[in-house]
C-alpha cells in the first residue's frame, strides 16, 4: 500500500544528494502526524518503468516506538511518498 502525498521537509547538500529530515503524514485518525526522521539507514536509487526516484530507508521514533519506513522521491515528479505503513 502506498501513501501519496505526504509533506517533507529536506535538505539538499552542495553536492546534490537530498536528505530528507522531517515529514507530515495523516494517521488513521485523519489527524496530522510530525515525525522527526532519527536516520537515514539506506538510499536505493530505483526506476519504475522509466520515472526515477530515490528511495530512503528512514528511522523514527513514532508513538514512542523505533520505526522503519521507506520514504520515496519521485525525481521528475518532485513529489514524496510514504511505501507501506510507517511500522
Amino acid at each position: 500500500m502506498e501513501i501519496c502525498p505526504v509533506d517533507v521537509i529536506s535538505v539538499c547538500s552542495a553536492s546534490g544528494e537530498i536528505r530528507p529530515l522531517r515529514l507530515r503524514v495523516e494517521d488513521e485518525e485523519h489527524q496530522m502526524l510530525r515525525i522527526d526522521i532519527e536516520e537515514v539507514v539506506s538510499v536505493r536509487e530505483v526506476r519504475y518503468v522509466g520515472a526515477e526516484a530515490t528511495v530512503f530507508l528512514c528511522r523514527a521514533t513514532v508513538w514512542e516506538k523505533t520505526r522503519l519506513f521507506e520514504l520515496k522521491y519521485s525525481i521528475r515528479a518532485h513529489t514524496w511518498c510514504v511505501l507501506g505503513k510507517i511500522r
